[in-house]
């Protein structure tokens, strides 16, 4: 079965505009279990996500993508010298790992993050909650698609 998901990344480490351009990304860097956790043992191709500009003016969804390779090894997290490095990290025995998601579309505006605390069915999305951090989060199928109605319907 499909699942969903919603990815935030500030935009000055990378936007929904670099990912159309790229094509496709690793999404490295992750350091938080929970969000590896998820990378490692629960994305599989054909995923969908929704892309969130965090700590953005306004923060919220700029478009979607979609996982198009699961969890493997975090390349960085080997790379003395690299931001991502963790020496703690063994490729034999490897603590954090990537997926790499594609591009599938830019909404014509972003989705506030305003915007989903106030929209109806979407009081249970993690990201409208107090105190949600987590780069990573599962969205329900009618989240998405709500979601998804919202940011091809702002012109």
């Amino acid at each position: 079965a499909k699942s969903f998901w919603l990815m935030k990344c500030e935009p000055s480490a990378y936007t929904i505009e670099r990912l159309a351009k790229d094509g496709t990304t690793g999404w490295e860097g992750v350091r938080n279990y929970q969000a590896r956790n998820f990378m490692r043992d629960q994305m599989k191709v054909g995923d969908g996500v929704l892309f969130y500009a965090s700590n953005a003016d306004p923060s919220g969804v700029t478009g979607l993508a979609t996982i198009v390779h699961e969890g493997y090894p975090d390349p960085f997290a080997f790379k003395k010298g690299h931001a991502y490095f963790d020496e703690a990290s063994r490729k034999d025995a490897p603590t954090w790992y990537t997926v790499d998601v594609g591009y599938a579309e830019t909404f014509p505006a972003i989705v506030s993050l305003e915007t989903l605390k106030a929209t109806p069915g979407l009081e249970e999305m993690m990201v409208t909650k107090k105190g949600s951090r987590l780069s990573i989060q599962p969205v329900t199928k009618a989240e998405f698609d709500i979601v998804c109605r919202l940011g091809r319907s702002r012109r």
